[in-house]
């Protein structure tokens, strides 16, 4: 295992190269610059900006080098920790950006996606278990509005029901008034996880139900195999055999899937963060592109990027931690 997971570290290198060449020509395909943000604003206030002052704010943020200039600067100043400086921000570095939001986007990625797991592997199986009664109907028509509802709709219902049903006056954010500055404490990581359950659930709630609906046909398809059969007529309870022998070859095809599902929760939160005011990586991005800061957008999809192949890397390693008939290669 070591062997392989050095060799997977070794292909990110030159997959997150091109990554960054694409994501870098991808934040330079809209029209104008930050530069052009900066005077339409200064126009818009009223004052007047020479030709004078522009070229020399050209030569300030370096808009008057070629592009690849740019990408090299911007890439050769990585291995010094330096990822350029942000626009948007008033001038602070981008790791540093970056870094304030970085911790709670991760913390509430893997929270949503063992959640997903958790709880939609669950019902997958109860579903599969029980078969055509009222429990695997009625999973299974939670499992469709699940689907159906998006993300920020679902945000927007919670905060609707906690406010005129349940009296609370804000279910957003991820810390209480009291908390917000305050230094880490039990207090406050008790806080957190008072306030966590609630992303969590909005954004896991349609890969749940996903979750829940492959699980379903998997394991009614591993139930019909000769080897459970087997293991039946051997004598062995039924629930040996749906945990021991069904449900570890049901889930593999899952497990395999996990690490593709980090953009989407990535990406998903965006407006959710938004709705519910989550100090995410979301609305940095959203903000970052519609400012213009291609510095920023560009280290944040370049920060993303990174999350997808971590994650798919430990997919893989979960997979074989489930299945011993997985081999390294």
């Amino acid at each position: 295992m070591p062997q392989y997971i050095v060799k997977r570290i070794l292909l990110m290198i030159p997959t997150l190269v091109a990554l960054s060449i694409f994501i870098f020509v991808l934040t330079q395909l809209p029209p104008g610059s930050y530069l052009d943000s900066i005077v339409t604003e200064l126009e818009s206030q009223g004052e007047s900006i020479s030709q004078d002052q522009i070229e020399s704010l050209k030569v300030r943020y370096g808009f008057d080098e070629p592009l690849h200039v740019q990408y090299l600067k911007w890439v050769s100043g990585w291995l010094r920790g330096d990822f350029g400086t942000s626009f948007t921000y008033y001038g602070q570095q981008n790791l540093e950006v970056i870094s304030h939001f970085l911790g709670y986007t991760v913390l509430i990625a893997f929270s949503t996606q063992l959640f997903i797991l958790v709880v939609g592997i669950a019902i997958g199986i109860f579903s599969a278990t029980h078969q055509y009664t009222l429990g695997d109907h009625f999973a299974t028509f939670v499992g469709f509005i699940g689907l159906s509802i998006p993300n920020f709709l679902l945000a927007l219902i919670l905060m609707y029901i906690g406010y005129f049903v349940f009296g609370i006056p804000a279910l957003g954010g991820l810390f209480s008034n009291e908390y917000l500055d305050a230094p880490w404490s039990i207090g406050k990581a008790l806080d957190l996880l008072a306030h966590l359950w609630i992303p969590v659930v909005v954004l896991g709630t349609a890969g749940t139900a996903g979750i829940a609906r492959r699980m379903r046909g998997n394991l009614l398809d591993v139930l019909k195999m000769q080897y459970v059969a087997t293991a039946r007529a051997k004598g062995l309870r039924e629930g040996v055999v749906v945990r021991k022998h069904a449900t570890m070859n049901a889930v593999s095809p899952i497990i395999m899937a996990v690490g593709m599902r980090f953009p989407e929760i990535l990406s998903g939160s965006t407006i959710v963060s938004i709705v519910l005011s989550l100090p995410t990586l979301g609305p940095v991005l959203y903000k970052a592109l519609t400012n213009q800061d291609m510095y920023l957008a560009g280290t944040i999809l370049f920060f993303q990027s990174l999350l997808l192949l971590v994650g798919n890397l430990l997919a893989d390693i979960a997979l074989v931690a489930v299945d011993p008939r997985v081999e390294f290669e």
